[in-house]
């Protein structure tokens, strides 16, 4: 009978975050069932995604904290 496995336990398992015996019970389900395979290779994609990833405030909301704090600081003074 094989064990259900989380999404938590699945991402914990490509963390290498899981105790060795949890770890080898998923590799051991995953040798056996497709759909905890096709899981893991949704999360790994995910994963993957998420590395390529980059995000920047826009120069406005930047040039609004400075100035924010340029102003409480001459305040301060």
């Amino acid at each position: 009978m094989t064990k259900n496995f989380t999404p938590e336990d699945l991402l914990l398992y490509l963390y290498k975050e899981t105790s060795l015996k949890k770890s080898a019970a998923i590799k051991a389900a995953l040798e056996s069932d497709w759909t905890l395979r096709e899981k893991l290779a949704v999360l790994k994609a995910s994963m993957h995604r998420l590395d390529k990833l980059t995000e920047s405030p826009r120069t406005e909301v930047v040039l609004n904290v400075l100035n924010h704090a340029k102003e409480h600081l001459t305040e301060e003074v």
